[in-house]
């Protein structure tokens, strides 16, 4: 926990505890789903192992966080006061949808919007048994420019090497292009007529593709 600020606000209270860094970023993937470690990892790919370790304890420690063990699976969940903790990851998103300026070229990362996407695709919209849509980003670190999502009536995988089925259909976006989708910053529509995304396939699955993701971003940039 940080150092106390001595005074008997609650506010203050409260940011003893959550202004360190990444520590409300971790509260952010806990409500938003991922209770395992590696999860969790995934969601906060520019955190180190041990510093997400020392806050996923702070957080426990203060009574935010459960540690939940059977056998050999370790588990994260939120205890009631934790729970609490959604409306203001609620609020706190809403308002920089709103408020905060234009992504720098640091903030775009492939690896974060493959994971944020993969956990937001609407199942019943996937027209067959199983979809396979690959990605490829254009502006992208070398390493990072291709992904795969599998995606089935009962789970979505995300991969970053190519898990080996018959692709159905095939993206190659620029980075900032599509994450300011993702963002709600801009539509699909127009992003397909300039160029900056493209979608190759058949042609029932070019154009019911956007409705197979329900971006939470978009929805706060649009509320």
């Amino acid at each position: 926990m940080g150092a106390s600020y001595h005074q008997f606000c609650p506010v203050a209270k409260a940011m003893e505890l959550f202004d360190e860094r990444w520590t409300l970023l971790v509260v952010r993937e806990l409500v938003l789903g991922s209770e395992r470690f590696n999860e969790l990892r995934r969601g906060l790919p520019r955190m180190s192992p041990s510093l997400l370790s020392t806050r996923l304890h702070q957080l426990t420690a203060a009574g935010i966080v459960r540690r939940v063990t059977d056998g050999g699976d370790i588990r994260y969940v939120l205890t009631p006061a934790g729970r609490d903790l959604e409306a203001v990851v609620d609020a706190l998103g809403a308002w920089g949808s709103r408020w905060t300026g234009r992504l720098g070229d640091e903030d775009l990362d492939p690896k974060l919007l493959m994971w944020d996407m993969h956990r937001n695709v609407d199942r019943s919209a996937i027209p067959q048994d199983r979809v396979v849509v690959r990605f490829a980003f254009t502006g992208a670190p070398r390493g990072s420019r291709r992904w795969w999502l599998v995606i089935t009536p009962d789970e979505v995988d995300v991969c970053d090497v190519d898990p080996g089925f018959e692709e159905s259909v095939a993206v190659t976006a620029d980075l900032r292009a599509l994450t300011e989708i993702w963002r709600g910053e801009r539509q699909w529509s127009e992003a397909l007529r300039s160029g900056a995304v493209a979608i190759d396939g058949p042609v029932t699955l070019r154009r019911s593709l956007p409705r197979w993701f329900a971006s939470p971003l978009a929805a706060q940039s649009s509320g």
